[in-house]
């Protein structure tokens, strides 16, 4: 039961905090301040990732699209983001070792 609900989702996450800001530095351009802004970047998709992952994990747990939405798309949203904050207590550190090894990919800039 602890597997289900709380391992395997604290894995998951941290995964994606591993793989989001590795993928944007594909399409990132190499750099100090670009690093800096790809770190911004990767926690936004990070947050909004999170929040979507939690919504689908209440769905998944069979609570109706209808309660989720009954006080508004406002406090859905609220709830949910507030959800995603709490979660960067798991995927933010591995999120910020992920942005921390980009440089020694570098070929064009130097750390």
């Amino acid at each position: 039961m602890v597997v289900e609900e709380l391992l395997i989702p604290s894995l998951a996450l941290a995964l994606v905090g591993w793989l989001v800001p590795r993928g944007l530095s594909l399409v990132w351009p190499e750099g100090v301040w670009a690093l800096f802004g790809l770190g911004f970047v990767a926690t936004l998709v990070m947050l909004v990732l999170a929040a979507v992952f939690f919504f689908a994990l209440y769905l998944v747990g069979g609570v109706p699209l209808g309660a989720l939405v009954e006080g508004g798309w406002g406090l859905t949203v609220a709830h949910f983001g507030r959800l995603a904050v709490i979660s960067a207590l798991i995927w933010g550190p591995i999120m910020v070792l992920s942005v921390a090894g980009l440089p020694k990919h570098w070929v064009k800039e130097t750390w």
